[in-house]
């Protein structure tokens, strides 16, 4: 069953090609991303987060004391809070939180380190809240994951309180692109090819920056002393090398992590949860990781 609902996915991916143009890539995740609508229990709200959009979600249940921040993914480039609405309100759901989804600004109109910067204002905004960090989980897909990570370093460079746990779902933690499995799985990821993660990089980090630098390239940063962190991949995806070199990592760094690596899925796999049992099961799977670990 899982194949064959995964197969639908790559049947959808396919009759909407990836355009050429920023703006055209961008409408058109914003549609793929949301060809299913968030549930009819949902309750959004747009918020202006001290100069960032960003949007509340919550669902019956679950408590306002405690919030997942999240952020999409797309390389930094495209991806929106409408993109990723389904996969983060039910994300909330399985959490028994509510969530603070971010609009952070894109590359190439807004290099490296705008998104950092709203990543930031996002987070102080939370906190001003009055939301103790003990009470927050933050999480991303793809360059979502690796501005997930970002965040985190700086905050733990700069001796701050950090969030309870982090969740990364087909992080992009590796912008130099030295994983193995871009060559190796090319042939079976319908939606990820290094000439469009070049071109990303490019946009986003342009000639000049370090791209090994640990807030760019979460990879190589020293990551004693992160939360616990669950990451979900898929097995047919060119970054599952950017996942298990980040586990590897992390575990050396005695990091408590989580490693789960899902057969057949794709990149970024549960933003079609509605349709995917296997992306239900993520999220249920992410949302007993963020429950045993907020407080």
């Amino acid at each position: 069953m899982a194949e064959r609902e995964i197969d639908a996915i790559r049947k959808l991916l396919a009759s909407k090609p990836r355009p050429v143009g920023w703006s055209e890539r961008r409408e058109r995740l914003d549609e793929v991303g949301s060809t299913w609508p968030v549930a009819a229990d949902v309750r959004c709200e747009a918020v202006d987060c001290d100069g960032v959009a960003g949007e509340w979600s919550i669902v019956p249940g679950s408590e306002l004391s405690r919030v997942l921040l999240y952020f999409h993914g797309g390389g930094y480039c495209s991806g929106s809070i409408v993109s990723h609405r389904r996969l983060v309100t039910e994300a909330g759901r399985a959490a028994g939180t509510r969530t603070l989804a971010i609009g952070y600004r894109l590359a190439p109109e807004h290099p490296y380190p705008a998104a950092h910067e709203d990543a930031l204002a996002a987070w102080r905004f939370l906190r001003k809240q009055g939301i103790a960090a003990a009470r927050i989980a933050v999480g991303g897909d793809s360059a979502g994951g690796n501005l997930t990570l970002a965040l985190i370093n700086h905050l733990r460079t700069a001796g701050e309180a950090l969030p309870a746990c982090a969740w990364l779902v087909s992080p992009w933690t590796d912008l130099t692109m030295s994983g193995s499995t871009l060559q190796t799985k090319d042939a079976v990821d319908p939606l990820i090819h290094k000439a469009y993660l070049d071109e990303l990089a490019d946009a986003y980090a342009p000639p000049g920056v370090d791209r090994r630098d640990q807030l760019i390239s979460p990879l190589f940063a020293d990551l004693a002393g992160l939360p616990p962190v669950l990451i979900q991949v898929g097995s047919a995806e060119t970054l599952l090398a950017d996942a298990t070199r980040l586990a590897e990592a992390a575990g050396a760094a005695d990091v408590d992590v989580t490693l789960q690596i899902w057969p057949h899925m794709i990149h970024a796999w549960p933003v079609w949860n509605a349709n995917l049992e296997d992306g239900r099961r993520a999220l249920d799977q992410a949302g007993q990781f963020i429950r045993a670990h907020i407080r």
